[in-house]
């Protein structure tokens, strides 16, 4: 069953592919995941990221602070800035400029700790910035989101801190307490909590896909381009802005990870919620590019292990 469920979770880019091709095919299946089931599906996705959190994560923090500052630090500059300027270079149309520069303020995927172990990374150094990523998204996600596509159209930053703490900061910390307190079934948990992840964000990418399926048939080629280059910016940048500060390739590769794969469900989320449906189209298409872009590096990385 383990053997399983990890080859399933493995595949997860080949997931999101085939059911977005799916939605894009057949839009009426996946319509239904709509509203209330995509907010708590993402919501079970921090949930089951809280539930592999310790109290020693949290005293990592401590132990290397430089460290997870710096990696912090380059999340949420390195993939907001690239957000805008290839919105600018592109002249994506305001909608999807606000979507793409929306998912480059979000913290970091879950998905990043999984390539982090495929690649031979630092996967504990990984955790622990995602999780900070993650715990400081309710203020810096909308605050940046503002301050970069403010000048496109009106952004209720209130409201996003609210629905980011809903969705995302209060079930993580749910998590780790549950995780604290009920140990033995935290580890049960565990378990399927990878598979059940990739589950909830191969339905939410559907979803998006199947509500806004004309647009993304007329701007797919520009939404596509506009997704391969915010995650590859966002591993070469990460990585060299690391490399570039005298640090070891270990932990280039680590923030590299960090910094190029999103959390592209919440990017969905609170593009629906705060802006119109078509926000969300490059969310979708990040949720693509990001894994497979991720996955490429990882089996490159895995290949020629650094020290």
């Amino acid at each position: 069953m383990k053997s399983i469920l990890s080859w399933f979770t493995s595949l997860y880019a080949v997931w999101v592919i085939g059911a977005s091709g799916l939605a894009f095919l057949f839009p009426g299946a996946f319509t239904w995941f709509n509203g209330p089931w995509i907010s708590g599906a993402l919501s079970l996705v921090m949930l089951g990221m809280g539930l592999t959190l310790h109290v020693s994560d949290f005293k990592g923090v401590v132990k290397q602070p430089l460290a997870v500052v710096l990696g912090v630090a380059a999340q949420y500059t390195i993939m907001p800035l690239s957000a805008w300027a290839i919105a600018k270079a592109l002249g994506l149309r305001p909608e999807f400029a606000v979507g793409l520069i929306l998912v480059g303020c979000c913290p970091g995927g879950t998905a990043s700790n999984l390539v982090a172990y495929l690649a031979n990374a630092n996967v504990a150094l990984s955790v622990i910035l995602t999780m900070c990523s993650t715990l400081l998204a309710a203020l810096m996600t909308p605050l940046l989101t503002d301050a970069l596509a403010g000048k496109y159209v009106p952004v209720d930053a209130w409201g996003m801190f609210k629905s980011t703490l809903q969705v995302v900061l209060l079930p993580v910390l749910l998590g780790v307490f549950l995780n604290y307190r009920f140990p033995r079934i935290s580890s049960h948990v565990n378990r399927v909590g990878p598979a059940v992840a990739v589950l909830a964000i191969v339905l939410i990418a559907a979803s998006i896909v199947a509500r806004n399926v004309t647009v993304i048939r007329a701007e797919w080629k520009l939404l596509a381009l506009a997704g391969l280059l915010l995650h590859a910016a966002g591993f070469f940048i990460g990585y060299w802005a690391v490399r570039l500060l005298r640090q070891s390739k270990l932990y280039a590769r680590t923030v590299s990870i960090e910094v190029g794969m999103q959390n592209s469900g919440l990017a969905m989320i609170l593009s629906q919620q705060h802006f119109t449906a078509a926000t969300a189209s490059p969310a979708v298409f990040s949720s693509v590019f990001h894994t497979l872009v991720g996955s490429l590096c990882a089996a490159w990385w895995r290949r020629f292990p650094a020290k």
